[in-house]
């Protein structure tokens, strides 16, 4: 295929460096293109920010090119757009490097007639904040829904990881007639399936030789006290079950979540069925993933939910709260409880069976993975 006639896109990375999902999410995409036939590979340039250049480094792509980008401040990059009536973030760039669309762009202060043509492709991971606005604080809440708002109006497509978010923008909002909603479910990618080293990573870690993952950050709605709490009724009825933790065990916007946490696993003796592992390096997550009983996703709520794509390349079975999301992720495959309702969890865990996962459990993994990167491409046809 000669190059002058493939997509040119530019990927816009400059998530914050704590925030690992975006990132992997990035990386994935581009991973993803990597199984497609030469002839349906757009050439590819990733705008970097300083702070993710070794992500970025990693990426590994034919039609590829990283460019070192300082990326504008967005309320700075807002008002020299509206002051100068074009949109500074990526106005320069779709010129410069001749893109036919960029992805994903958060910032669309106005409609750019420079720009009409290219695709503008907006992501929004969930509305959470029409949910629960608990959990951000009022400017946070302002800001949210001003640049949904913009998105709306301004951008040629809206990215969503799900049906289930695409129902909820309907539901809050009036959607134009020219934007189209986009459904992208994303797919976790593995790069190294051999996971030989399960042993000593039980060893490293202090771990017994079969256990339950539950692989979240630690924010309230990720709903780790439910699991919490199935474990203690288990507990009164003698019957022994591990779960490890992984993820980042902080939320700046919540500050006393983990100390509620410890006093529940304290209060109810539930210390020795517990292991919180933190951050820990993604080969050795999978790897624990991989060789856990089941993976276990209470949250209760979810854009499109990491782990459980994980589960599904790794052929793991799931115990996933009955939200819609994850019903639309795992449909008949998974074995579902209600978040609000830690007996009915316990029950799952005591009664939990593995003889199923015997046969492949989920769609072929290359087979999701062409589905996803041709999905992907789409967006800029």
């Amino acid at each position: 295929m000669d190059n002058r006639i493939r997509k040119k896109i530019g990927i816009l990375f400059n998530f914050s460096g704590s925030w690992l999902g975006g990132v992997y999410y990035i990386q994935n995409i581009i991973k993803a293109i990597n199984y497609l036939e030469d002839k349906d590979k757009p050439e590819i340039v990733v705008f970097y920010s300083d702070e993710l250049s070794g992500f970025a480094k990693e990426i590994e792509y034919q039609y590829l090119k990283i460019v070192p980008l300082v990326f504008i401040n967005s309320y700075t990059g807002f008002i020299k757009s509206w002051i100068l009536r074009k949109n500074v973030f990526v106005r320069d760039i779709i010129d410069k490097y001749n893109l036919d669309g960029v992805y994903p762009l958060y910032n669309h202060p106005l409609k750019d007639k420079f720009l009409e043509g290219k695709t503008l492709a907006a992501w929004f991971p969930d509305l959470q904040h029409k949910f629960y606005p608990k959990y951000f604080n009022r400017i946070n809440l302002i800001f949210r829904e001003a640049r949904v708002k913009l998105i709306l109006k301004n951008a040629s497509v809206l990215v969503v990881s799900s049906n289930d978010v695409a129902s909820h923008f309907h539901q809050f909002y009036a959607i134009p007639k020219t934007l189209k909603i986009h459904v992208l479910p994303f797919v976790s990618l593995i790069d190294d399936f051999s996971f030989d080293n399960a042993k000593e990573l039980l060893e490293k870690y202090e771990l017994p030789d079969v256990y339950y993952m539950v692989s979240n950050q630690f924010y309230e709605h990720k709903n780790h006290m439910v699991v919490f709490k199935a474990l203690s009724h288990i507990k009164k009825n003698n019957v022994k079950v591990a779960i490890v933790f992984t993820g980042k065990m902080e939320d700046y916007r919540n500050s006393g979540y983990m100390d509620r946490l410890k006093s529940e696993i304290k209060e109810n003796g539930i210390e020795d069925c517990i292991h919180l592992l933190g951050v820990i390096p993604r080969q050795d997550q999978l790897c624990l993933l991989k060789n856990s009983k089941a993976v276990i996703q209470p949250s209760c709520f979810e854009g499109w939910s990491t782990v459980i794509e994980d589960a599904k390349s790794l052929q793991v079975p799931v115990i996933a709260s009955n939200i819609a999301v994850h019903k639309e992720q795992l449909e008949e495959k998974g074995l579902y409880f209600d978040p609000n309702n830690a007996l009915d969890l316990a029950q799952l865990l005591q009664n939990f069976y593995k003889e199923y996962i015997i046969e492949e459990r989920y769609e072929n993994y290359q087979d999701r993975v062409k589905k996803f990167a041709l999905n992907f491409i789409s967006i800029f046809n």
